[in-house]
């Protein structure tokens, strides 16, 4: 059997995925869940995407997921009246917070938050497009804040505006995010991403309104402001999946600080128990190239061996040259990468108060894999919960999440190492159920003769969160599935790990 990829691609949507033929080739070429902006298009944009994507994933046979991304409270700059003006490093420019400043010109622009007077003060450094045009504050003066540009530059309607080091105190959600929210709910989306998120509550209250819509989808956190940063750890308990965002958070914390705290949100995120994405110009230059740089490779590598869940491609697919390349190029970085994992759990760092059964079973199958050789784990599951906890190990075994509910399945696609399977063991006792499953992955070529392979499964098997039974089986000639007694040799491996006595 040849390697399977574990770690998952997240594929944005737009104008370069609507030509007929693009969708389904993108999923062919390894995308597992894709990505509507809801900052550009209208919802009927997204609805007909939503609607390609489903027919997509059925045609090609596939669990593909798709996240609804709400736009949040990003300030910008309004509009130039000549268009785009250069400014030069000394000179003068004032950002005027009024509803009915006139169009910007080379001596200042207006911006859309009007707030911003009441965030900032003198020596504060403000951040346009992402970061390539600095200011200085000198003074607030009423409605205006006047500037000194830091660096040569050319500017342009609509771009972006941070504040270094954060602090700006715009709430998470807006009107039109509250407008998403409904629209996710009505296409039934499975991921809503929360951007600019500052705290927990920021997380519960998109929850709450997705709940209200009548929505079950994940919430993801979208770490990209400095206040998120301190606040990382209720965010992640708050939140069913974070995202490394490193277009704004870069921008916000300055680049030197951004390596070294992807790998904290990402080492953060795996240990509490949460999916993972890490976004933002993975592979920029496939926008206009075949082919990314070895220094992309790198990074999404890197990525990679942090134990991400998955890795995203935002311009690369929305409007790049080559949104098929970009998706075949991530699934080959990432089959590199994985093959550098030492698939070794550090069980003493595994926490020791394990607070739900399905934990505690997740666990209990890692522990078996690291000891005896076992082809694959396969979660009966209903919600996909101890898919999920099983995926926060490393481990060489296969995952298969097997459900009867094609909105866990989706949830599913996601999640690092975990393949989605349409199972449904209604009715069934656990045992025969167990050897269903087995029987099915046999047929589909995913098991093979002689494979011990580990189920999990509840006594109950319609219930929510209840996983309690672990089995060792092995599959059979035909297919079928027999207990294990002895292990083929466990014994002779436990008494060489038996150190010998000294004679006393």
């Amino acid at each position: 059997m040849t390697q399977a990829r574990k770690t998952k691609i997240l594929a944005t949507l737009g104008p370069a995925t609507d030509a007929p033929g693009v969708l389904e080739a993108l999923i062919a070429a390894g995308v597992d869940v894709v990505r509507l902006n809801f900052s550009h298009g209208k919802p009927a944009d997204h609805a007909a995407r939503v609607a390609r994507v489903r027919a997509a994933a059925q045609a090609t046979g596939r669990e593909v997921g798709i996240l609804g991304d709400l736009g949040g409270p990003k300030i910008r700059i309004e509009r130039f009246a000549d268009g785009p003006v250069s400014l030069q490093s000394g000179a003068r420019f004032t950002l005027h917070a009024r509803a009915d400043a006139m169009p910007g010109d080379g001596s200042g622009v207006a911006v859309s938050y009007l707030g911003l007077v009441n965030d900032v003060g003198p020596g504060d450094v403000l951040l346009l497009d992402d970061g390539m045009m600095t200011l200085r504050v000198e003074q607030v003066e009423g409605e205006c804040i006047h500037t000194t540009v830091l660096n040569d530059g050319v500017l342009s309607d609509r771009k972006g505006l941070n504040r270094l080091g954060g602090g700006l105190s715009l709430a998470a959600l807006t009107d039109k995010d509250r407008a998403d929210i409904q629209l996710a709910a009505e296409l039934d989306l499975d991921f809503i991403a929360v951007s600019f998120c500052r705290n927990a509550a920021d997380i519960e209250e998109a929850r709450a309104l997705a709940r209200a819509a009548g929505s079950q989808a994940h919430l993801v956190a979208k770490i990209e402001r400095a206040e998120a940063i301190a606040n990382l750890s209720q965010i992640i308990d708050a939140s069913d999946v974070v995202m490394v965002a490193r277009g704004d958070l870069g921008v916000e914390i300055g680049d030197a600080e951004l390596p070294g705290l992807q790998k904290k949100i990402i080492r953060e995120a795996i240990e509490r128990g949460r999916v993972v994405i890490t976004a933002t110009q993975m592979l920029q230059s496939m926008v206009e190239s075949p082919m990314p740089t070895r220094a992309e490779v790198l990074d999404v590598a890197n990525a990679v061996i942090d134990g991400t869940d998955a890795v995203m491609l935002s311009a690369e697919t929305a409007a790049g040259h080559y949104p098929v390349k970009a998706v075949e190029a991530m699934a080959r970085i990432c089959l590199g990468a994985e093959r550098q994992f030492e698939h070794d759990t550090d069980f003493e760092a595994v926490p020791r108060d394990l607070e739900h059964p399905d934990h505690a079973i997740a666990l209990a199958s890692m522990y078996l894999t690291e000891h005896i050789q076992v082809r694959a784990i396969l979660a009966l599951t209903e919600s996909g919960g101890t898919a999920r906890y099983l995926s926060r190990y490393r481990s060489p075994a296969a995952i298969y999440g097997l459900s009867r509910h094609a909105a866990a399945r989706r949830r599913m696609a996601l999640m690092r190492g975990v393949g989605p399977i349409d199972f449904d063991s209604r009715g069934d006792q656990p045992r025969k159920a167990a050897r269903d499953a087995v029987a099915q992955l046999y047929r589909a070529k995913l098991l093979r003769e002689g494979d011990r392979v580990l189920i999990t499964s509840g006594d109950h098997m319609e219930h929510l969160g209840a996983t309690n039974t672990l089995r060792l089986l092995r599959v059979g000639a035909d297919g079928g599935a027999e207990g294990l007694g002895v292990l083929p040799g466990a014994g002779r491996r436990a008494r060489a790990a038996t150190p010998a006595k000294t004679p006393s």
